[in-house]
């Protein structure tokens, strides 16, 4: 399946920067593991905004939710998920 996947992430004051910087490369690893696997199909920044929208293409729900869930930032995100079907007059027979 298919998901349109809003991420906002809200950075804590409180976090060391040390701290936060780490985190930032482990999410960095982790979503290009991801995207080599293709189960992170596309990754768009949002201009002007600490924020993505991405596409993911997991079998379903829950594995969709344990995904997000692993996320480094995950605790720090704002999330939106969108499941995706395809449209009757779209004329690319490829899923991306």
């Amino acid at each position: 399946m298919l998901y349109l996947v809003n991420m906002v992430v809200n950075v804590p004051r409180d976090v060391p920067t040390d701290v936060w910087n780490a985190l930032v490369a482990t999410e960095k690893t982790y979503a290009q593991e991801l995207q080599r696997s293709g189960q992170w199909a596309q990754l768009w920044r949002v201009v002007g905004q600490y924020a993505n929208y991405s596409i993911f293409d997991v079998p379903g729900n829950d594995e969709l939710h344990e995904l997000l869930a692993s996320l480094p930032l995950f605790p720090y995100m704002t999330i939106t998920v969108t499941p995706l079907a395809t449209h009757p007059s779209r004329i690319s027979s490829d899923d991306h």
